[in-house]
Order: structure tokens, then C-alpha cells, then sequence
């Protein structure tokens, strides 16, 4: 069993924001593997489906970002997984725009949603896909601000791209023992 988690903020404030990209990522796979996201359960918008012969869990935690790793924990608990079978997916401004990252393991980097994740699990040995947004346009800009803009067209056109390379990705991680 795999459980993925894609990071963001509920709400229609926060809807195609550059920190909702684990989010919109989650989106993209249900479409892609025809899996209804709508379940409430342990702060989260979860759907269930077997892939591979695996079966596959996917969740929006809908905690704010910073407390991520409450929902994450409480999956972990309800459908008995180890740490190794749960992917995060979150945003990562130390990331060119169009690109993105796959680690087994690693620090929560300047990401408090995945700071969260790694307390809450106690462990660092968490897969992860981070996606990156570029970094700020100049020195004055704000962080918060920018990760809060809402995706231009063209950079959801390029988004697409980025998704369905990482998919690929996804499809790996299912079929790991």
C-alpha cells in the first residue's frame, strides 16, 4: 500500500497558488488515474485506487501547509504504512520554475509544510517530490507574497509538462517494495 500526499492550503483563497502545487499535482494524478478525491478523513480529502496491483492512496491534507504532518501522521496510523511507502509532494522555491525533484530522504529545506511532515513521522526518511516554482523575481520581494501568486496561464501550460514527467515518478514509487 502507497499513500500520496500532495502539501497546500484549503480554501478558494489559496485555489492555483504557487504553494498549492502538491495540491494541484494530486489534481493532475487523479485525473490521470480516474481516482475521486473527495473522502474526509484524518484532515484530509483522500481517494482510493490499486495500481500496479498496489493499492494506492491520495490525500490533500486540509490543515493549513505548516501543520501538514498532523493529517500525514494520522494516515500513516489508520492504514498502517511505514514511512517508506508515503510520498510528499510540495513546492520548493530553491527550485527552477519547470522542474523538479525526486529524494527518498532528506531535510524539510525551507519548506515548513514538509518540516512538519519529517516532525510529526520523527524521521527524515520520507520520499519526496518537489516541484519547483524558481526563486524570488528580486531581493525586496516577499516570500510569502510570492509563493501566494496565483499561477499565470502560461506557467499552468508549463505545469502540465512538469506533471506528467513526474508522474513518472509517482508510477516508480508505486511499484517499490
Amino acid at each position: 500500500m502507497k499513500l500520496i500526499v500532495g502539501l497546500g492550503n484549503p480554501g478558494d483563497k489559496y485555489s492555483q497558488t504557487r504553494h498549492n502545487v502538491g495540491w494541484l499535482f494530486i489534481d493532475y494524478l487523479s485525473k490521470v488515474y480516474n481516482v475521486e478525491i473527495k473522502k474526509n478523513m484524518c484532515d484530509a480529502l483522500v481517494g482510493e485506487t490499486r495500481l500496479k496491483g498496489e493499492k494506492v492512496i491520495f490525500a490533500k491534507p486540509i490543515t493549513f501547509m505548516n501543520l501538514s504532518g498532523n493529517s500525514v501522521s494520522k494516515l500513516k496510523q489508520w492504514y498502517k504504512l511505514e514511512n517508506k511507502d508515503i510520498l510528499v509532494v510540495f513546492d520548493d522555491i530553491d527550485i527552477p520554475f519547470g522542474t523538479f525533484r525526486y529524494r527518498l530522504k532528506g531535510s524539510g529545506g525551507s519548506h515548513n509544510g514538509m518540516k512538519n511532515v519529517i516532525q510529526m513521522l520523527s524521521s527524515e526518511d520520507i520520499s519526496r517530490l518537489r516541484i519547483g516554482l524558481g526563486s524570488l523575481k528580486n531581493e525586496r520581494q516577499d516570500m510569502v507574497d510570492f509563493v501566494l501568486q496565483k499561477f499565470k496561464k502560461d506557467e499552468i501550460e508549463k505545469l502540465q509538462d512538469v506533471f506528467f514527467d513526474a508522474t513518472k515518478k509517482v508510477d516508480e514509487f508505486i511499484k517499490e517494495s
